[in-house]
């Protein structure tokens, strides 16, 4: 198996990350998971979100693909609040799921941060650096884009197609 899911994680299904994501995308090579569209609750100690969308997209995750990839809008100088949510849930499979949160290791990650500009703050991709690495899995790398009047410019687009050929 050798197979890539995008995991968009903006909050618009249609805004600048969703752009670029079929730019990264634009052969068709992957598949595209929209978290906007999931019912994914925060984590609780106790799990009482277990029967939210969170594990049964985790098992369709962890079962088809060896490589995930993480677009996020940069908000307040950090991932998206989604995709936040999202790696706080992450502890499920340490501790009410372990035997699903195992078979993590060994895959690999990536992540796509996009905003207005070319600014990205150092220590961005940290979280999702140390995520991979406590998790087990390889991580591949990231980039920092951005859209400019409905745009993607040129180097941006060359730093997407660098990510392309790593995944």
């Amino acid at each position: 198996m050798n197979t890539t899911v995008i995991i968009q994680a903006s909050a618009r299904s249609n805004g600048d990350t969703n752009t670029i994501v079929n730019e990264l995308n634009k052969h068709n090579n992957f598949d595209v998971i929209d978290l906007k569209t999931k019912n994914i609750g925060h984590f609780e100690y106790d799990f009482a979100n277990a029967n939210d969308d969170f594990l049964p997209l985790m098992e369709e995750i962890i079962a088809k693909y060896d490589t995930i990839v993480f677009a996020t809008p940069v908000y307040w100088y950090n991932m998206s609040g989604i995709l936040k949510a999202f790696f706080d849930r992450l502890s499920d499979l340490l501790h009410y799921k372990k035997e699903l949160g195992r078979q993590l290791r060994g895959k690999s990650m990536a992540m796509i941060s996009n905003n207005n500009y070319d600014d990205l703050k150092d220590g961005f991709s940290m979280p999702f650096r140390e995520s991979a690495n406590y998790l087990g899995m390889t991580y591949l790398g990231d980039i920092h884009t951005w859209v400019e009047n409905d745009e993607i410019p040129d180097l941006a687009k060359a730093r997407i197609d660098r990510i392309r050929e790593l995944i």
